[in-house]
């Protein structure tokens, strides 16, 4: 067990990595779009493109570890709503709950802002939603990358926890 919690861990903490990448380069791009007016459309597609892959990186931080430690994993046409649900409760004797409260919410706007990209084209997306969005992204990357590394932690001492227990055993 020891090893696929380490395992785990390591998974989850270079997505993670990837994840805070995105973010920033989501916030850099909306610094073109004021420097460079004449390629405005340009920068906004890239903003758009990186809140995206901020969104589906931490998605699929989730879905790592619902696969690996829930006994269930959503299904249907609101998976994805119900993933970010899920991993806002504890399931006892598995797992703590990995996100709180706050950043379920902040992150719930970028599941919408997620879905929006994928049914419309890149010309019809708005300034100042993603403003609005960029404007939340520190504060929703700055929550769940606590969230999460609490997660990794955890992931650590049951580790630990483990192999002291295969050495008793």
């Amino acid at each position: 067990m020891r090893c696929v919690l380490l395992d785990l861990r390591r998974r989850v903490q270079s997505e993670l990595c990837n994840v805070q990448k995105t973010g920033q380069r989501a916030l850099d791009a909306w610094e073109g779009v004021s420097q460079f007016p004449e390629q405005q459309s340009y920068y906004v597609d890239s903003v758009a493109l990186n809140l995206h892959s901020f969104y589906n990186g931490l998605e699929r931080i989730l879905v790592v570890i619902a696969r690996e430690l829930d006994p269930t994993f959503p299904s249907g046409d609101r998976w994805h709503r119900d993933l970010l649900e899920q991993m806002g409760r504890e399931i006892p004797e598995k797992r703590p709950a990995i996100l709180s409260e706050q950043t379920r919410g902040l992150l719930d706007e970028f599941l919408a802002f997620r879905h929006l990209v994928r049914s419309l084209y890149a010309f019809e997306l708005d300034a100042e939603r993603l403003k609005y969005l960029l404007d939340r992204l520190p504060e929703a990357l700055s929550n769940a990358t606590r969230d999460i590394e609490s997660f990794c932690r955890l992931l650590s001492i049951a580790a630990e926890q483990d192999s002291k227990d295969q050495e008793i055993g």
